[in-house]
């Protein structure tokens, strides 16, 4: 009888075990839901809903953005940060995730100790943009109307933290004056208000401006990167124009909260990596004036190195701005 109970006893653990494995690997069972910590329409959004709707035919389920904006991009990431570590819940942010750690006083979260990285995405240049009747034609003239209008110039930001803000903080910076910084629930809201000209000027994504560009709803002064993008190749870059050792590239990656499980970070790496090389998405991409992360910039561990160092990069650029958020 002992014998007989044994028995019973271990094919009822074999088979707990075997559920559980098989509930492993059968990871996704039900949707995921990826938090975009900005407000829809914007160049973060625009990156995520490209890759979800490749993602979700690799994994098999639906992969959805939930755009969760305020707070600079940290009421969304705080949300993630907190979800359970199951693979359910994802984040896709942008630079801000390592600005972050020093922009904000009070962060909810720590932005390395708090997330498994995923993986890198893509690394999007940014445009100096203007109205489309604002005077100045070069970036040379745009220097001198800034020193000389000042605060009378308005700048729009998608607010603390946000990629607009951080190319906007560092432009003036260069150019040595202060102009009036309007902030936005998000860029699209920022956009619509420049191409109303409501605003004079605006630093954001390409992925949020080539199409504005080429349809001369805006006028464009410049590229932040080292070399000009394909897709606004007769766009200057800023240091072409004179303001050198200036470059801002906005790079983007997934994450999930802390603790979620090897096996299923691995998916989410192998998922992510599939849709960087779905020709559909590299077309989208170049559209917007962006590619796909290199591979070798795609594995988890440089991604989580990476983080680290813009952390690191950021701090004394941001302490001394003086520009802080509680």
């Amino acid at each position: 009888m002992k014998f007989k109970h044994a028995v019973v006893a271990l094919a009822a653990f074999l088979g707990l075990a075997a559920t559980g494995a098989e509930a492993q690997t059968a990871y996704p069972t039900r949707p995921i839901t990826v938090v975009v910590p900005f407000a829809a329409g914007g160049p973060t959004d625009t990156v995520a809903r490209l890759i979800a709707e490749s993602m979700s035919k690799t994994l098999g389920q639906q992969v959805l953005v939930e755009n969760v904006g305020g707070a600079g991009g940290t009421r969304g990431a705080g949300q993630v940060a907190k979800a359970a570590p199951d693979g359910y819940t994802l984040l896709i942010h942008h630079i801000g995730q390592a600005t972050a750690a020093t922009l904000y006083r009070k962060l909810p979260y720590n932005v390395l100790t708090d997330f498994e990285t995923a993986g890198l995405i893509t690394p999007v240049p940014m445009t100096i943009i203007g109205k489309s009747n604002l005077e100045p034609k070069t970036v040379g003239d745009l220097i001198t109307y800034i020193k000389a209008n000042k605060e009378k110039v308005t700048y729009g930001n998608a607010g603390v933290g946000s990629a607009s803000h951080l190319c906007g903080m560092l432009f003036m910076s260069k150019v040595g004056a202060q102009m009036t910084t309007v902030p936005y629930q998000g860029t699209a809201p920022a956009m619509n208000d420049l191409i109303g000209g409501q605003i004079d000027l605006m630093c954001d994504q390409t992925t949020n401006t080539t199409g504005q560009i080429k349809g001369g709803k805006v006028k464009a002064y410049a590229v932040t990167t080292s070399g000009r993008v394909k897709s606004l190749g007769d766009l200057p870059t800023l240091q072409e124009s004179g303001m050198k050792d200036f470059e801002v590239t906005i790079w983007h990656g997934m994450y999930a909260p802390k603790g979620t499980p090897k096996d299923i970070m691995d998916k989410l790496n192998a998922a992510l990596n599939t849709a960087l090389e779905d020709p559909k998405v590299i077309a989208r991409f170049a559209d917007l004036g962006t590619e796909p992360e290199t591979k070798d910039r795609r594995s988890q561990a440089f991604h989580k190195q990476f983080l680290a160092d813009e952390v690191a990069k950021w701090k004394p650029i941001i302490q001394a701005a003086g520009v802080y958020a509680d």
